[in-house]
């Protein structure tokens, strides 16, 4: 779970570190302005070991032992990444310049909506993304709850062909479904039926595939926890996590910690 095992990339490594987004990094990196191992670095594509001491302008970078998560409530229409070759709205035109280096832990589709996590540490982003941690929605679906679905639900899926929801440049055909941490069904009607889930995955679409399987479509999905954080702020508004979810986290990082050193 841990980036540094295999290597930070140099801009990422900068922008968490200092006061420079990843494209100033990457300025700097160009100009021949860092400096690692008593050599001049121009490759982009460089990574950062553990270990590795960084100069800019011949400054030692002093590595940030803290770092700041951030949640974020999105609104559908908008697209969870920097730029759009189309256009299209980003979650960072909401949210200030000093956040825009911040790393999306995960992400909702286009048409999505709801809790976002954002922060400031690639190894925190890696570690929550490629957790185990729970994750709640709300669902409304097209059609009823069916007894297969319920059978998917609680005892999970391996699909050959689950490509009805995903995205249509996607690749991936078959997909393997954990049993869902526990569903609820709020409503079950033949023109449509609402449920509230949790998952331990983060999957591409994953619960768009999932009931796409069954040949139904997922008509409105909203994310409403991870990992013990809430939704509670006005959809487009953002907040710090709370030094209960911080303290909640840490005790989190310490864990992976514990069990890669264990290893």
């Amino acid at each position: 779970m841990n980036e540094n095992s295999e290597g930070t990339r140099l801009n990422k490594y900068i922008s968490h570190n200092s006061k420079y987004s990843r494209r100033e990094a990457d300025a700097l990196i160009k100009e021949g302005k860092v400096k690692m191992k008593g050599k001049v670095i121009t490759d982009l594509a460089t990574k950062v070991q553990k270990g590795d001491k960084v100069y800019i302008h011949d400054r030692f970078m002093h590595p940030k032992n803290e770092f700041t998560v951030i949640v974020y409530n999105k609104l559908k229409g908008e697209l969870v990444t920097k730029k759009d070759d189309r256009g299209r709205k980003t979650i960072y035109e909401n949210l200030s310049r000093r956040y825009h280096h911040y790393i999306p832990i995960g992400r909702l589709d286009f048409a999505s909506e709801g809790l976002i996590m954002l922060t400031d540490s690639p190894v925190i982003a890696t570690a929550l993304m490629t957790s185990r941690l729970e994750r709640v929605y709300y669902l409304k679906i097209r059609g009823e709850v069916t007894s297969a679905m319920e059978a998917g639900m609680k005892e999970g899926l391996v699909a050959e062909f689950a490509t009805k929801g995903a995205h249509e440049k996607s690749e991936i055909v078959s997909m393997d479904f954990a049993p869902f941490l526990w569903y609820k069904v709020q409503k079950n009607d033949r023109n449509f039926s609402k449920l509230k889930v949790s998952i331990s995955e983060g999957k591409n679409r994953e619960l768009r595939r999932f009931f796409g399987y069954y040949g139904s479509e997922v008509m409105d999905l909203k994310r409403v926890e991870f990992g013990g954080v809430s939704l509670d702020i006005p959809p487009g508004k953002m907040r710090y996590l709370s030094k209960t979810e911080y303290h909640s986290l840490h005790t989190f990082m310490q864990g992976i910690k514990k069990s890669q050193n264990d290893e």
